[in-house]
């Protein structure tokens, strides 16, 4: 992998993404949060075009298939802390599969031009400790933390997933991250930011989990 100027490869997590055997590897969950360039923002918190124009701004859909993969989430952040512009989730049915589309020559034509717009990244690969969440159009909370899992800021019901490591990140850990769904017009003060602790609320542009 080329070194990107957008964030640090873990470069240890990418070699147990090589060596998972096919007797261990299953699904995992991609999630990404970026912040875009100021250049490339040009509409209040870097919203996107809605529809199909939208949802191949995240990611593209044929290669993805190609994997077998599908994209799960893609959200426009309304707040944040810090500062992000947009979230997504990909779902991969296996470690394998995702470092099949990194290899993929169309996929890094198609990476170049995007990072082209990116100021920042991350992309933590995360697995399900219980169900997914129940996309019924709501907004989300997305929440990020390091050590013990944070008390909760609203009481919709939650879906948790456990951090088995980060692709490109700032160096830090994380160990978990929980989507919320939160009803219209609901008053949320979001946590400030600290080293180990990130939330999101993210207004849904796609949701379809599998």
């Amino acid at each position: 992998m080329a070194v990107p100027r957008y964030g640090l490869i873990d470069a240890d997590y990418v070699m147990r993404l090589r060596e998972t055997s096919d007797q261990t590897d299953g699904p995992i969950y991609m999630l990404g949060l970026t912040r875009l360039l100021p250049s490339t923002d040009t509409s209040p918190r870097g919203l996107p075009a809605v529809g199909r124009e939208a949802v191949r701004d995240y990611a593209p859909i044929p290669l993805l298939r190609s994997v077998g993969a599908a994209l799960c989430l893609a959200a426009t952040v309304v707040a944040s802390s810090p500062s992000w512009d947009r979230a997504g989730v990909i779902g991969f049915p296996s470690r394998r599969s995702f470092l099949d589309l990194a290899a993929n020559h169309q996929f890094r034509v198609w990476h170049e031009r995007k990072q082209e717009t990116m100021d920042h990244t991350i992309v933590l690969g995360t697995l399900p400790a219980g169900g997914l969440p129940a996309a019924d159009g709501q907004r989300l909370l997305l929440e990020v933390w390091n050590g013990p899992e944070p008390p909760p800021l609203s009481p919709g019901r939650a879906a948790t997933f456990s951090v088995e490591g980060t692709v490109i990140g700032d160096g830090r850990q994380w160990s978990g991250v929980r989507y919320t769904p939160i009803a219209p017009g609901t008053a949320l003060p979001l946590n400030p930011a600290r080293f180990g602790y990130q939330a999101l609320l993210l207004e849904p542009v796609l949701e379809r989990w599998r």
